[in-house]
């Protein structure tokens, strides 16, 4: 059964998970002006590209770095479905309407499966398992389409706030003030209409 809309008056919250999209809420709000979060998994990022090439006007910001799977069908297929993540995500990056939430990355199970571990991870570990994850987002999108977030309490379950963070910065010790300005702020700033 999918999850139904909750709506703000800021933005929309939806796993697009139906086919008919265009008949989605989410689809008619995005033509009027609020930013559209859109939350799904990565083998349905082909509905966010339908959407935002169909609706340009719209703002769509792409959350949990597209929601890449690792576990059930998708376990023991890093490689294949990072490369069809990154191919969904690269034509995602030739809409100028479209931006990524970079975070959320641990209750997919794509990256590390830190349940099996005999202590929770450091930031050094998470920032290796997530890189590969957000440096290409960063890389096809910019860093004035991305921004970070925390996802919690949902993080909790694996991280503490100063784990997430530190691991964010470990992945960024390399970027431009801009660029940090962009992706810890700016960015979040502007799509959200924050100032």
């Amino acid at each position: 059964m999918p999850i139904q809309p909750l709506a703000t008056a800021a933005r929309i919250r939806r796993p697009i998970c139906t086919p008919g999209l265009k008949s989605a809420p989410g689809w008619r709000l995005a033509a009027h002006g609020p930013a559209l979060d859109a939350w799904c998994y990565h083998p349905q990022l082909a509905d966010v590209i339908a959407l935002a090439q169909a609706v340009p006007q719209a703002t769509i910001v792409i959350c949990h770095v597209g929601g890449v799977l690792g576990y059930g069908a998708y376990a023991g297929k890093k490689d294949e479905v990072h490369a069809a993540w990154r191919a969904s995500m690269a034509e995602l990056a030739t809409c100028p309407n479209v931006s990524v939430k970079l975070g959320g990355m641990l209750n997919r199970g794509a990256a590390l499966n830190f349940r099996e571990l005999p202590a929770p991870p450091n930031s050094e570990a998470w920032a290796t398992a997530w890189r590969p994850y957000v440096d290409p987002c960063i890389e096809l999108f910019g860093a004035d389409r991305c921004n970070f977030e925390s996802n919690f309490p949902v993080d909790k379950v694996g991280t503490g706030y100063a784990v997430l963070w530190n691991a964010f910065k470990r992945i960024t010790a390399g970027c431009s003030q801009s660029e940090k300005l962009a992706l810890y702020s700016g960015t979040a700033k502007r799509l959200y209409h924050l100032d």
